[in-house]
């Protein structure tokens, strides 16, 4: 009972910033998200129909990135691209900028999903039979046209379930970003808790939110999983 009221206290005097930094959490994810959206489609595609050094300068990315801990490409990214980015445009004479919070964590974190899409794009690409491309071209399809109406139709499947992990994981390393000052949810909970010395709720309340958006993403993804799938026989049916 107590924790109840504590709890119901602390909403009512931080619930609004809970939901600003739920806001910031969701901008910063769904941002970063697209933009590793397009580095993925690009890579895979440089991946596997590039040129030798293209191919090797997307292997160097995508191992360098799967390699390094989040935390510490977020604190390396942030500080050394923001300083670079600086001394750039006091190179070129123009006046140093003050990057905003949402937009150097989109970047900061698209970079980051960049790698794992490229990966999960391509093995989808990848596990495409040839046959169906084959075919398509000896009935007179163009390379694009065949990618646009079999290939990529067939990939999308293949792809969901990965990328929708991948989802799940840029959400929650949002969170990662309360380490150089951005005010999302995790950095509002931290301050919530210090002030209110309500820790227990303060992170609870955190918790219950971060599981309402992934029960919310799981429902959605299923449903264009359910979608993509319209017409596939499924395995037992086989």
């Amino acid at each position: 009972m107590d924790f109840i009221l504590s709890t119901a206290n602390l909403l009512h005097e931080w619930g609004p910033n809970f939901l600003r930094g739920l806001t910031a959490t969701l901008q910063i994810a769904f941002g970063a998200y697209l933009l590793g959206l397009v580095i993925g489609i690009l890579g895979a595609l440089g991946k596997i129909y590039g040129g030798r050094f293209l191919k090797l300068f997307l292997e160097v990315y995508t191992t360098i990135i799967r390699a390094v801990p989040e935390l510490v490409l977020i604190l390396l990214l942030y500080y050394a691209g923001t300083s670079f980015l600086n001394q750039l445009l006091e190179a070129l004479g123009f006046n140093t900028v003050d990057i905003s919070g949402v937009a150097a964590g989109i970047a900061v974190l698209g970079l980051v999903q960049g790698a794992y899409s490229t990966e999960v794009i391509r093995g989808a690409l990848l596990a495409v039979p040839k046959g169906e491309t084959d075919a398509a071209i000896a009935f007179g399809m163009s390379k694009f046209k065949a990618f646009r109406r079999v290939i990529l139709p067939a990939m999308i499947p293949l792809a969901l379930p990965g990328m929708a992990n991948l989802w799940m994981i840029v959400t929650k390393d949002t969170a990662l970003l309360a380490v150089v000052g951005f005010e999302e949810l995790a950095l509002v909970t931290k301050q919530a808790a210090a002030k209110s010395r309500l820790f227990l709720e303060a992170f609870v309340v955190a918790a219950f939110l971060y599981l309402c958006v992934t029960l919310l993403s799981n429902y959605f993804f299923k449903l264009l999983e359910r979608r993509s799938t319209r017409g596939i026989p499924k395995l037992d049916q086989v």
